[in-house]
């Protein structure tokens, strides 16, 4: 019989067990098919505005998805080199070399590879236009998506499981080399040892973990984050970390010792389930410290980029708040461009030239912005009246009411607004070229002109804008000594789709050198794009991560379980029904199961509440959302653990 002929009749004896890891494989290929094959569809490249730029996200995001994916089938194929390690031990003691073993498990592997192959890319095919649909959606496009199958798509994932048998086959050498002919026979009758409790850990583990919560919901204007940032940062590392590792390896421990010691520890099945689990400490401990910080890190991934994503629409209007604004030039100049508007397919809503006079700060910028960096080193003076007229037209309701030398700071995009009490009010100066000392009333996270911006380069900097009141503009008027500047601000019907209008006034402005230009168009379509295409891809890592973290469970379950099938015929044997059976196996895998999951959704819920969605408090719905995606995480988990309940039970009520 040949090795090929030994490899075939191997998968069909043990097809449950090579059926796992088939179903890993074609997850494997459909994602990455699914995912590379976005970048080939010519019905997704028309539909965007901004193709360079897609290209590059995508390409970026398959190098990540080609190395989640190549992990994830290394994990997949430890487990099943490990379950199979008997099987190796019979082949050695027949006299097959570990070369020969070796080429068995690369045509197996190759076998497989073909298989999900084929299947993963039929699937993959229908997928990657559900999922371009999807795409197109989040970027609000409505074009049809046709299906394909890129020749592109198909090699690259032919490639990459190519890739993978060779490193399956080195991987399945180097375990089958590093091992005795004993140790392979006795692979599956090593016990584990119960880990010795210290109360002093125990205690330790919690303490760490409310010190980390503690730290991290002071939130970042906090002096923890202000004056001791990086020590706050490795210490809340170390603290979750460290926490969560002990909390698993003593706590967890402990409690399990307190139940053995209570009246009631023999009533019921008590027994049954924490014992089994005191043994299982030293091997989940790892585990279950690796479950709680993924489940973390994926939890607060979908969280950031779906805030990021649902932010952004409103974001760019409040970053870019005029649909045109550009500094006047002369009169034919710009009465051209207002033709141009106006022979455009948009429509003009209202049209305003506003006057400010520009001075120099004497005051640190930082009194009214938060960056001055991103900001004009001049100072706008905008008159209340005219302030008001823009803002009542955008229907925003921030109109302000100053008197004598009051103003307010317009620093959009500030974490911390503030309002000052009369009294309070502190100085801000200017020069221009007299000094003149205003009384900030107000800092407001709000634009007046907005970020300038650039067809190609998107934003660039912000004019600093003051609000001051009528009786202060007029008497800096009447002195004449500013510069006097004013400004063209547009607001037109469909200005999502003015690129192509934005890119021919932009050339005639920046034809005066420094001449202000804004454009919401210019930064809508990249912005919406990339934020759709960074929650896409993040959806994607997430279902890759959620897999594997699934499977890295259902793999633990389906070892201990085989391990554990003599145990529980000997249980059988002396009385105990299937019935109570179920219910130890419930409860064992609840206290595997369910502390994790606590323990994620706390760390994530702690740092996206402290330190993104009270960055973004001004938004509405943002809550709400976020416990919907840590509510179907928690679905997920559920059926998880229903599904493994029920494994669990199957492979423990076979014969051993």
């Amino acid at each position: 019989m040949s090795l090929f002929d030994l490899t075939v009749r191997n998968v069909k004896r043990n097809f449950r067990l090579y059926s796992i890891y088939l179903f890993s494989m074609v997850i494997g290929v459909i994602i990455q098919f699914t995912f590379s094959s976005l970048m080939y569809n010519g019905d997704i490249m028309d539909a965007l505005q901004n193709r360079d730029n897609f290209r590059m996200g995508v390409a970026i995001a398959s190098v990540v998805v080609f190395v989640f994916i190549i992990f994830f089938i290394l994990y997949a194929n430890s487990f099943f080199m490990r379950q199979r390690k008997k099987e190796f031990g019979m082949y050695l003691l027949y006299g097959l070399s570990e070369r020969q073993i070796t080429m068995m498990v690369f045509y197996e592997t190759l076998i497989l590879s073909a298989i999900s192959l084929v299947t993963g890319v039929l699937l993959g095919g229908i997928l990657s236009k559900l999922f371009g649909m999807l795409l197109l959606r989040l970027m609000q496009y409505e074009q049809v998506i046709s299906l394909s199958f890129p020749l592109q798509s198909i090699l690259s994932t032919a490639g990459l499981f190519l890739l993978l048998a060779v490193i399956i086959s080195v991987q399945s050498y180097i375990m089958v080399n590093r091992v005795q002919l004993m140790e392979l026979f006795h692979a599956k009758q090593k016990s584990e040892r119960p880990v010795r409790i210290s109360a002093v850990l125990a205690l330790l583990s919690v303490l760490l973990l409310v010190l980390s919560f503690a730290v991290i919901s002071s939130g970042k204007g906090s002096v923890f984050w202000k004056d001791y940032a990086t020590w706050s940062l490795i210490g809340v590392t170390v603290g979750i970390i460290g926490g969560t590792y002990l909390f698993f390896r003593q706590f967890a421990g402990w409690l399990l010792q307190r139940i053995s010691r209570s009246r009631k520890y023999h009533e019921g099945n008590t027994v049954l389930w924490t014992s089994a689990l005191r043994f299982q400490i030293r091997g989940n401990t790892l585990n279950l410290t690796f479950i709680s910080l993924f489940s973390a890190a994926i939890m607060m991934l979908m969280c950031f980029m779906t805030i990021n994503y649902k932010v952004q629409f409103d974001a760019v209007g409040r970053n870019l708040p005029n649909d045109i604004a550009y500094q006047s030039l002369d009169q034919q100049t710009n009465t051209m461009i207002d033709g141009m508007i106006r022979d455009s397919e948009h429509d003009i809503l209202f049209h305003f030239t506003q006057e400010g006079l520009e001075v120099t700060p004497v005051t640190d910028m930082h009194a009214i912005v938060e960056n001055p960096e991103y900001y004009t080193s001049d100072v706008l003076l905008v008159p209340e009246h005219s302030y008001n007229e823009l803002i009542a037209q955008r229907g925003d309701g921030e109109q302000v009411e100053l008197q004598g030398n009051e103003a307010v700071g317009l620093a959009q995009g500030s974490d911390f607004p503030r309002v000052y009490e009369p009294g309070t009010m502190p100085d801000f100066t200017v020069r221009g070229p007299e000094q003149t000392v205003f009384k900030l009333a107000e800092i407001k996270d709000y634009a007046y002109l907005g970020w300038a911006s650039d067809p190609v380069r998107s934003m660039l900097y912000k004019p600093a804008v003051l609000v001051i009141s009528d009786e202060a503009y007029s008497r800096l008027a009447a002195e004449g000594t500013a510069v006097r500047k004013s400004y063209e601000i547009y607001g037109l019907s469909n200005a999502r789709n003015a690129e192509a209008l934005s890119r021919e006034i932009h050339a005639i402005v920046t034809q005066t050198p420094d001449a202000y230009y804004s454009s919401f168009a210019d930064v809508y379509s990249k912005q919406i794009e990339s934020s759709s295409l960074m929650l896409f891809s993040s959806g994607f890592l997430a279902l890759i991560a959620i897999f594997a973290l699934a499977s890295i469970i259902y793999f633990k379950q389906l070892r201990e379980a085989t391990d554990e099938r003599l145990q529980y015929s000997i249980l059988r044997k002396i009385g105990i029904d299937g019935r109570q059976i179920q219910s130890v196996i419930r409860k064992q895998l609840l206290f595997v199961f369910l502390p994790p999951l606590l323990l994620g959704v706390a760390y994530s819920w702690f740092i996206i509440k402290y330190y993104i969605l009270d960055s973004v408090a001004g938004y509405s719905g943002l809550t709400g959302m976020t416990w919907g995606i840590m509510g179907v995480y928690f679905l997920i988990y559920l059926l998880l653990y229903l599904s493994s309940t029920n494994l669990y039970y199957k492979i423990v009520s076979e014969n051993p």
